[in-house]
């Protein structure tokens, strides 16, 4: 195994190693993807699963917990208005500048998690809804930040590097998704 390999036992995996991309299609109805990695000019960025639940104490001093599930979410708040983004950018624009809303803001959104050798990795697909939160910002570029709201239809599967050498270079290859059977 090549020493840069993110492994789980021994190490601990490089923040490099969970990929996230979104469709740039736009079109949940579609059987294809065109998947972007995000992540450039991007810091910090985490899925907050915001879990809902709820305590709740009755007069016989008994404590119930009600676990409502999770309504996940991203937040990009570091991306650079860029033309070459090329898809991405054009719809985020769009998104935007005309104030869009339902069905024209849903696209899905794949996880890759590159925890071992191989060109095969655990993914995951999911419907989700994309909103710009503000456009402009500060002097250094444009920016629109972003929101990432999960929507449901989870999908777990593979993602698969054709032509991946080093596990480290996954960031550089787009995957294709296959659905677990």
């Amino acid at each position: 195994m090549p020493e840069n390999t993110p492994t789980l036992l021994g190490r601990k995996l490089k923040r490099s190693a969970h990929l996230f991309y979104i469709d740039t299609g736009f079109d949940i109805t579609s059987n294809t993807y065109a998947w972007k990695l995000i992540g450039k000019d991007v810091e910090d960025m985490s899925i907050e699963l915001n879990p809902d639940t709820e305590t709740v104490k009755n007069i016989l001093d008994e404590t119930t917990v009600n676990d409502n599930g999770y309504e996940p979410s991203i937040s990009v708040d570091t991306y650079f208005a860029n033309p070459n983004d090329g898809a991405f950018y054009t719809k985020l624009k769009d998104i935007a500048m005309n104030r869009l809303t339902g069905d024209a803001c849903r696209t899905r959104v794949m996880e890759v998690l590159v925890d071992k050798t191989g060109t095969e990795f655990d993914a995951w697909v999911e419907e989700a809804v994309i909103k710009p939160q503000s456009y402009g910002g500060a002097q250094g570029g444009v920016r629109i930040p972003y929101n990432v709201l999960f929507d449901g239809n989870r999908t777990q599967g593979t993602a698969t590097y054709t032509g991946l050498t080093d596990t480290d270079k996954a960031k550089t290859i787009t995957p294709t998704f296959a659905a677990a059977s």
